[in-house]
Order: C-alpha cells, then sequence, then structure tokens
C-alpha cells in the first residue's frame, strides 16, 4: 500500500467520522437544514471530507487510470495541471519566436492588424537571422511603388467563358461546419468590404456564405451540395448552384495539406435540417467523405471532368487543389493536359504545413510537400510543358505577413489563399481545441452557445483591415526589392541561409525553361519521373 493510499485511509477512517462529530456538537447536536447551514466552517469541512472519501473510495477501487489506482483524489492534481499546460506553455513559458504552429510574434502582428493598430516593432527583430533555413530578401536602391494594374490577377485559360479578376489574397478553404456560422459570414462580409474571394471548403454554399463577397466553391470528394443520394455527382444540381452569381470560381479538391490522401466523417449526430439542405444529405445520417473522387480515377478523367463543370458552369474558371506528393503523379496530370489539350484554369497548391481542423497526427506531420517546394516544383514542371502562361497557381500554407505572400509569388504562385491567419482574425487565440467543438472564442465550432461571441458586423470589418494592411505589406516589399509588377519576381529574389553564406531558390533547386521537358536535355530531377509519367494511371 503507497503512503498515499495509507493517508487516504487515515482520512476516511479517522478525519471523516471527526468532522461528523464536530458538525454535529456545532449544530448543538441538531441536524435541521437550518441549524447545519448556521454551521458553515465545519460543514464545508465535513463536505470536503465526504467528497474526498467518496471520490477516493471510486478511484481506488474502479478507476482505470494506474495514477488514480495508487493515489486516489491526489492524482487529479496532475491531470488537472495537464489540463491547462498548453495555456501556461502560450502564455507564460513560450517567447515571442518560439511557438507552433503560429509564434506569438506572429499572432500579435495578425491582431494589430485587423484590429487597425500600430504593426510596427520596436528594438530590433528577434529572429534568429543567421540560424540555417533562414529566408530574407535583397532590398534595391530604386524604390518603386506596385502599378494599379498589377495588384489584381485575371483567372481564365483559353477555354474560359467568364474570367474573374482576383485579389492577391484570398479566404482560403474553411467550410461552414467547421466554422460557426457566425465566423462564415463574417469572413464573407469583410471578403465584400475588401473585394476578396472566399472559398467555401467542401462543406458547400451556406447562407451564410452568400453575404455578398465573391465565392470559390470547392467541389470535394463526397460532392457535397451536388451530390446523388449515393454519393455520385448530380450534374443539375451543381449547375444550379453554379449559376449563383456570386459564385467566381470551382475549385475540385483533389487533397489537402493536413491530411492528403485521407477521407473524412461526417458523424450523424452532426447532419441537422440545416447542414442536410446545404450539403444534399439525409438528416442524422453518417456521411462518408472517399479519399478519392468517384468520379474518376486517371489523370485524363480529371481533365474531363475539369471540362465538365466548366460547362455545367456556363465557362467559369475551373482548377483543382492538391498537395503536392508523389511528383510523378503530378506529371502525369500535366502530360494528361498536353494529350487531352483541356487545361484548368488554376492550380491551388496546398502545402504540408496547412490545416484548420482535426487530422490524424501522422497524416498532418509526415505526409506531404511543404507549401514552397512544392509551389516552386509545380511553377518549374508547368514552364518546362510550355502551358504555365495559361494556369494560374494559388499558393496556400501558413500565412501571416506580406513576406509570407510575397515568397509564395516569388517562387512561382499568382495569388495566395490564408485560413488561420483569418480565423485570428476573427478572434481565434490558437487554443489547439479545433476537433473538439470546444472552441473558446466561437471560431471552429458549432455550438450556438460558443458561437454567439462572434459579432460578424465587428469581425468582418477585422477580416477586411487584416487583409488590406497584408495586402500593403506585401506591395511594400515589392516596391522596396525594385518591383513594380510582383509577376516579374523570381525564384532568385529569395534567399536561404545556409553553410556558408545563403542561396537563392534557383540555386538550391533545379530550374527549368520554356518547354524544357519537350528536349533531349532534361535535367535529372525531373528526367526519370517525366519519362515514366503516363496520362493513362496515376
Amino acid at each position: 500500500m503507497t503512503p498515499i493510499v495509507r493517508l487516504y485511509w487515515l482520512i476516511s477512517l479517522f478525519l471523516m467520522p471527526m468532522s461528523f462529530l464536530w458538525l454535529h456538537s456545532s449544530t448543538g447536536r441538531e441536524l435541521s437544514i437550518q441549524a447545519v447551514l448556521a454551521a458553515p466552517v465545519p460543514l464545508t469541512v465535513f463536505l470536503f471530507l465526504l467528497m474526498w472519501t467518496l471520490v477516493g473510495a471510486l478511484e481506488l477501487l474502479f478507476s482505470v487510470s494506474n495514477l488514480r489506482r495508487n493515489y486516489p483524489v491526489l492524482a487529479n492534481i496532475r491531470y488537472a495541471l495537464e489540463f491547462i499546460r498548453p495555456e501556461i506553455q502560450q502564455y507564460f513559458i513560450k517567447n515571442n519566436v518560439e511557438e507552433k504552429p503560429f509564434s506569438r510574434e506572429r499572432r500579435n502582428l495578425i491582431y494589430r492588424r485587423a484590429k487597425g493598430a500600430s504593426d510596427t516593432l520596436p528594438f530590433g527583430t528577434e529572429q534568429e537571422i543567421l540560424q540555417e533555413g533562414y529566408r530574407s530578401l535583397l532590398h534595391s536602391m530604386n524604390v518603386t511603388e506596385v502599378a494599379e494594374e498589377h495588384i489584381r490577377v485575371i483567372f481564365g485559360g483559353p477555354a474560359c467563358k467568364k474570367p474573374y479578376s482576383s485579389s492577391r489574397l484570398n479566404v482560403s478553404a474553411l467550410s461552414f461546419g467547421a466554422l460557426s456560422s457566425n465566423a462564415i459570414a463574417a469572413l464573407n462580409k469583410g471578403a465584400a468590404m475588401g473585394n476578396f474571394a472566399h472559398n467555401t471548403g467542401e462543406g458547400s454554399i451556406s447562407q451564410y456564405h452568400r453575404q455578398g463577397g465573391d465565392i470559390v466553391w470547392q467541389i470535394g470528394t463526397a460532392y457535397f451540395g451536388c451530390r446523388n443520394s449515393d454519393g455520385s455527382f448530380n450534374d443539375e444540381a451543381f449547375a444550379t448552384r453554379a449559376a449563383d452569381e456570386a459564385v467566381k470560381m470551382i475549385e475540385i479538391k483533389l487533397s489537402q495539406g493536413a491530411k492528403p490522401s485521407h477521407g473524412g466523417i461526417l458523424p450523424g449526430a452532426k447532419v441537422t435540417q440545416e447542414i442536410a439542405q446545404i450539403r444534399l444529405v439525409e438528416v442524422g445520417e453518417t456521411v462518408y467523405s472517399p479519399p478519392v473522387h468517384p468520379e474518376f480515377s486517371t489523370p485524363k478523367g480529371l481533365l474531363e471532368f475539369v471540362h465538365r463543370l466548366r460547362n455545367l458552369s456556363g465557362g467559369k474558371p475551373v482548377g483543382f487543389k492538391l498537395c503536392l506528393g508523389r511528383k510523378i503523379e503530378f506529371m502525369a496530370i500535366v502530360k494528361a493536359m498536353l494529350e487531352t489539350e483541356i487545361l484548368p484554369d488554376f492550380i491551388t497548391i496546398d502545402g504540408a504545413e496547412g490545416g484548420t481542423g482535426a487530422a490524424p497526427v501522422e497524416f498532418s506531420n509526415r505526409l506531404g510537400t511543404p507549401c514552397l517546394e512544392a509551389t516552386y516544383y509545380i511553377h518549374q514542371v508547368l514552364i518546362g510543358a510550355g502551358l504555365r502562361q495559361h494556369i494560374k497557381l494559388i499558393s496556400a500554407g501558413q500565412t501571416a505577413t506580406g513576406f509570407d505572400m510575397l515568397e509564395k509569388i516569388i517562387v512561382g504562385a499568382d495569388t495566395v489563399n490564408v485560413a488561420r491567419a483569418m480565423m485570428m482574425a476573427l478572434g481565434c487565440v490558437q487554443a489547439l481545441a479545433c476537433n473538439t467543438n470546444r472552441c473558446p472564442t466561437g471560431v471552429a465550432t458549432q455550438n450556438p452557445s460558443r458561437a454567439r461571441a462572434i459579432n460578424v458586423e465587428e469581425k468582418s470589418h477585422r477580416v477586411h483591415n487584416y487583409h488590406h494592411t497584408t495586402t500593403q505589406a506585401f506591395l511594400d516589399l515589392c516596391g522596396a526589392m525594385g518591383f513594380s509588377n510582383p509577376d516579374d519576381l523570381s525564384p532568385a529574389d529569395l534567399h536561404s541561409r545556409c553553410e556558408g553564406g545563403s542561396k537563392n531558390f534557383d540555386q538550391i533547386y533545379q530550374p527549368l525553361i520554356e518547354r524544357q521537358l519537350h528536349s533531349e536535355s532534361i535535367p535529372e530531377y525531373y528526367r526519370d519521373d517525366w519519362q515514366m509519367a503516363s496520362a493513362e494511371h496515376f
């Protein structure tokens, strides 16, 4: 028997009866409710010891926890401290630059910009600028301003009938269901104020997405909002929703950074009448999102689906989103583009560091290619195939600042999507409770009592402020580097610290020249994958 257990028995067998006798004597040996309440001190001691005895007995005899069996009652102190450990780490232990996934410095910058407060930095940088892997830019003596005509980007390739003029920074995929109704409404209203786009996520278009902002409708593997009862694609339902004037582009989701090649489950308990109407599923029934699309299984099939959606939408820009995995499979898609002559209007590249919700730890930590590397690679392959001028690239993956935008555009993106920083603009405090439905700020929850904390009118202004100031910081950096057009930036303009100095991205990775993949001089880094890739299979 451990000393703690002996202490428990001492309290239970000796102090408990003694406390009862004290209470009894304090009430004049009258145990009526009025008499007991008139003796608060002995009553409190008695109730505490009674609770100690009951809880300790239950844990000692029935608990499945080893600690609670050996240390009844007292072991709960350990679990209580463990419960608040993330908050203790976040607020009292971690410094401004070491917290993950977003440091205190980056979060404070988002909050200040969202509130319209000063975002300047006092007394010099806290970053380790000589640390290996530290990325930086080289400024120019010829400071300029980005021309008005280069601030936005036109999406729409040769087959597109309804091109879309896009902001350089837009809201990434955030579904109603993952986020609360008030959060979605505030994001879309902020997008309307700032003239930027809001990606629906794969949960389809809800009434909360219709607050005046431009919409990018994401189609996932479960085809929410455009499905038949068996989960197959419904052309008529898609065409009806795609005809909405607010829908500016269509995005087919192949995979996402948080959990590439992984499906999902929407538990029946979460399928309310409202969710069922939005997603075209049955109320109360569990819905499975497969890891792959039922409508196609080959690179050519993907592009035929792109063509099908473009026609059904009346010619709106259609593209696909992926987290880059096996490079040969992306090259297979590029070969299918060349053989079918069907081109997506855009490709969204999600980095392995991305993700706003729940994902298996192994998938989140170990699968996928980081955003910058993936963006660089896809950009170069499209150049080498002679297709880059027809396809726009959207890059997503832990964006918080103007520099984060700039480095993605430097390595090949045309625009950038941001999710978690937009959640922080709404009030997210990185509580890391997105998968529990207990988000303390009401952002990532379906609990109406928590979601009511978000004032849609107020938070939409903060979303707008954050977008405007971050985009302006990006434009200011471009000007400081001497560029009046962000499209003139190249991977050679981004430097990464390494042993003995620094290298630019074209020195770290292998660039391609226009149509080089069609020649005999394909660099070794690309050659084997390109030669083995087939448009007929992934």
